[in-house]
């Protein structure tokens, strides 16, 4: 499992929001509760592309 510097996961924002995104350890996903988008983070690279963002449940 690759690690994710946690200082580049500080300067992401949201594509759509600007928005600060928030970090799901757990799940491997930057989440933007503003544009309701879960981005993940694969081989500790954050996929920053709404076609591949997980829709967030109600």
């Amino acid at each position: 499992m690759s690690h994710t510097d946690p200082k580049l996961l500080e300067a992401l924002v949201c594509p759509i929001t600007r928005a600060t995104l928030h970090y799901d350890a757990a799940r491997q996903e930057l989440v933007s509760k503003g544009a309701g988008l879960a981005f993940p983070i694969r081989n500790g690279i954050p996929v920053m592309l709404v076609d591949e963002a997980r829709v967030l449940e109600d």
